[in-house]
C-alpha cells in the first residue's frame, strides 16, 4: 500500500488548524497537551461562541454523492479539509440565502461583499456606508479609485464570496447593474438580481431569494441605494410557491453545470 505521506502530514496540520475545539475546555481549564491553565474569561466565551455555531467537517461527506450540491444553512460553517475533499469530489457547497436574523460568526456582523468597476467607485463608498449603518460588515472587493477597470472582475469576486460562504450578501455596482448581474450569474451557487428601487429589490428577495443585487450607479443615488439595502435586509426569502420556483432555477443550473477539463482551472 503506498502511503503519501506528504499529504497525510498536510491534512493533519489543516485539520489541527481548522479545528474550533482543538483546546478543549473541562471544567473551566483549557487542556493543552498534558499541560493546563485556567481558561481566560474572553476565549471561554469565544469558545462557547463557537461551538454555537454549526460545522461541516470531512466526515459529514461521507454520505454526499460525488459531484453533487450540498444544501447547508446560513449559520454553518466549514472547516479546511472538508473543503479540500469536497473540491478533489467535485462537491458543491451552497449556503442559505436568509440575511436578517442570522448570526454569523458568533457576536460579530455578518460580511456583505461589495464591488464595483470605476462608474461605480462612488456609489460603491456610500453603499459600504450604509451597510455599516445597517450592522452589516462590508467586504471590499475592489475596484479601489476611479482609475478604469473591467466590471466582470469585480462581479466575479463578489459572487464568489458568496457563493463560498466569506459574504451573506454581495453588492456589485456598475454603470447600469446589468452586465455585473450577467457575470455573477454564471457563478454557481448564486441568484443575482439587477435591482433600482425598493419594488424590484423586495421582489428579488421574497420571490426570485437573491443573494448578490447589481446596482446601477447611472441611476441611484445614496438615498436610494440605502433604501434597496434597508428593504432586502427586511425583506425575507418567500416559502411556498416562490421557494418551488426557485428549485427550479437550482435544478436549471445543475443541468447544464459542466465539470472542468482535468488539468485546467479557472483564471
Amino acid at each position: 500500500m503506498n502511503l503519501d505521506i506528504r499529504s497525510i502530514a498536510m491534512r493533519a496540520a489543516r485539520r489541527a488548524l481548522a479545528d474550533p475545539y482543538a483546546p478543549t475546555a473541562r471544567g473551566g481549564v483549557v487542556v493543552l497537551g498534558s499541560g493546563a491553565r485556567p481558561l481566560d474569561p474572553t476565549l471561554k466565551a469565544q469558545l462557547a461562541s463557537a461551538r454555537s455555531q454549526p460545522w461541516v467537517t470531512e466526515r459529514c461527506l461521507d454520505g454526499a454523492p460525488n459531484g453533487s450540491t450540498v444544501t447547508l444553512s446560513p449559520d454553518v460553517r466549514v472547516t479546511a479539509l472538508a473543503r479540500e475533499i469536497a473540491e478533489d469530489r467535485g462537491i458543491r457547497f451552497r449556503h442559505g440565502h436568509q440575511v436578517q436574523g442570522t448570526n454569523f460568526g458568533g457576536s460579530h456582523p455578518p460580511f456583505v461583499a461589495v464591488g464595483c468597476d470605476h462608474g461605480g467607485f462612488d456609489l460603491k463608498q456610500e453603499v459600504m456606508a450604509s451597510l455599516a449603518e445597517l450592522g452589516y460588515r462590508p467586504l471590499d472587493m475592489g475596484t479601489r479609485d476611479r482609475s478604469a477597470a473591467d466590471y466582470p472582475d469585480f462581479a466575479r469576486a463578489v459572487a464568489e464570496a458568496v457563493a463560498d460562504g466569506r459574504a451573506v450578501l454581495g453588492v456589485c455596482i456598475d454603470g447600469a447593474g446589468i452586465g455585473s448581474a450577467m457575470t455573477a450569474g454564471k457563478v454557481p451557487g448564486v441568484l443575482p438580481a439587477n435591482c433600482w428601487d425598493v419594488r424590484t429589490a423586495a421582489n428579488a428577495r421574497e420571490h426570485n431569494h437573491a443573494n448578490v443585487l447589481c446596482l446601477g450607479a447611472g441611476h441611484l443615488d445614496r438615498s436610494s441605494a440605502h433604501s434597496i439595502l434597508q428593504t432586502v435586509r427586511a425583506t425575507p426569502c418567500g416559502e411556498g410557491r416562490h421557494a418551488r420556483r426557485v428549485e427550479k432555477i437550482w435544478a436549471t443550473e445543475t443541468r447544464y453545470s459542466k465539470p472542468s477539463p482535468e488539468g485546467i482551472s479557472g483564471a
